[in-house]
């Protein structure tokens, strides 16, 4: 079949394509990788400037991909080349290597949050949290979790849009809201409630000045990782809208549900956290398994509390690799004519093999994580910014002008956010990103190829 004569879904109502974007925001980004950045730079003041960052950066990137993919139906690469020109399709391809390195070591992340289900009613981690990570993170048992996670991804993802992404995020996202509600209700009743309160919510300005070149980055990474911006999943679902909405509407809609339950898991995690009397501050992508195991032991019903947590986690990893492999599968879809099917199982076949070695030396997965989230997605980011703002911003206000009832005062505004703030905030945080990974690569990866 010719690329030309392929049909595209749409989304069959609106609040299944809002749910399908919230799904993809509220994913290990919120569960996972929010928590132990909060803990790493410096609790509330990381929040404060995240929310900055979530309402200066987040909100109107989202619209320029929201603007970008309704206006050309297309996949990041063809959606770009029809926006921008020919040259414009390589910026597409950042998108495409992102959501390959993305999901190749964030699937062996949700590996390690399907392991953790489990072991929640066996008790395996309760002896000793630290020894039980160290075990499970690394090895061939974390490859065959992996691989039980890809094989669900494909499962949902092959069946398609309407039948396979629309209805399972509306399944799986209102039932991750509601059970993280509850378990905030939880949390408040815990003895170390008052102290995590006041650690994640009364922000130390001179904590922030004293240690901005390492908020700012982590925090603008974090607002884009955790919107799904910068690696083509808003594109790839604006795409499939067939009507003329409300973008604003619908991206308020989208970040609001983001925000809460990423502040929700904020009021889980972290007096579960002060009650067990661990460090919030430990470092590293395995401090919230470690913290949060060790928390449960002490804790009455910690098991079921531990495996609600972790079964809400999955979930919530699910709805997110589901968006990102999306991307990447539209694209073999328009442009290459490939049936959904193979396109979908192709993909997920070689993100697997991508994260073989994620699962199997904490380094490459070390290398992935900051390549991908802090590095690629604030570049990106960027180029579609100039793009939008600087090069095509008649076609893209008159895009989200549609089914607005003063378009031009919003519309302006719009524009201009994405051209000076936006801008400039991206390219102080490529730039601080970018010393962030050379920094890593000179003191971890050149060692770990010296002993090898």
């Amino acid at each position: 079949m010719a690329a030309s004569d392929v049909i595209r879904e749409s989304w069959a109502t609106r609040i299944g394509f809002i749910l399908a974007a919230v799904g993809s925001a509220v994913g290990l980004g919120n569960v996972w990788r929010f928590p132990f950045q909060v803990g790493q730079e410096g609790g509330a003041a990381f929040l404060f400037i995240y929310l900055a960052f979530i309402v200066v950066i987040g909100f109107p990137a989202m619209l320029v991909e929201f603007a970008i993919g309704r206006n050309t139906k297309r996949n990041p690469v063809g959606a770009l080349r029809a926006f921008g020109g020919k040259g414009w399709e390589y910026v597409g391809g950042i998108f495409l290597v992102i959501g390959f390195v993305l999901l190749a070591f964030y699937s062996v992340v949700a590996g390690w949050v399907l392991r953790y289900f489990f072991a929640s009613f066996t008790g395996a981690y309760t002896a000793d949290p630290g020894a039980y990570f160290a075990q499970i993170s690394v090895g061939w048992d974390a490859v065959f979790f992996h691989a039980l996670f890809m094989l669900s991804v494909i499962a949902i993802v092959a069946i398609g849009i309407q039948r396979g992404i629309e209805l399972a995020a509306k399944v799986m996202v209102p039932a991750i809201f509601f059970i993280l509600a509850g378990l905030s209700v939880y949390a408040f009743t815990l003895g170390g409630a008052g102290e995590a309160y006041a650690y994640y919510l009364s922000p130390d300005f001179a904590e922030i000045a004293a240690n901005w070149q390492s908020v700012l980055p982590a925090a603008a990474g974090q607002a884009l990782f955790t919107l799904s911006l910068g690696m083509g999943v808003m594109i790839t679902y604006a795409s499939y809208i067939d009507e003329d909405r409300n973008l604003i509407e619908d991206g308020t809609a989208i970040i609001s549900f983001d925000v809460a339950i990423a502040f929700v898991v904020g009021l889980v995690v972290f007096p579960i956290i002060f009650t067990a009397g661990v460090d919030p501050a430990d470092p590293g992508p395995g401090a919230v398994f470690i913290s949060l195991a060790g928390a449960f032991t002490e804790i009455g019903f910690g098991w079921l509390l531990g495996a609600i947590f972790f079964g809400t986690f999955f979930l919530a990893a699910l709805t997110s690799a589901i968006s990102i492999i999306e991307v990447i599968v539209s694209y073999a879809i328009d442009e290459h004519g490939i049936d959904r099917r193979v396109a979908t199982t192709v993909v997920g076949s070689i993100i697997f093999l991508l994260g073989i070695p994620t699962a199997l030396d904490p380094v490459l997965f070390g290398l992935y994580d900051q390549l991908a989230a802090e590095v690629l997605l604030v570049l990106g980011t960027l180029f579609i910014m100039i793009l939008v703002g600087w090069i095509a911003a008649p076609r893209a206000k008159a895009e989200l002008a549609e089914g607005l009832e003063q378009p031009d005062r919003l519309t302006d505004v719009w524009i201009w956010l994405v051209r000076v703030p936006v801008v400039v905030v991206l390219l102080v945080s490529l730039y601080l990103a970018v010393l962030g990974f050379g920094e890593f690569l000179r003191t971890e990866l050149v060692p770990w190829f010296e002993i090898r």
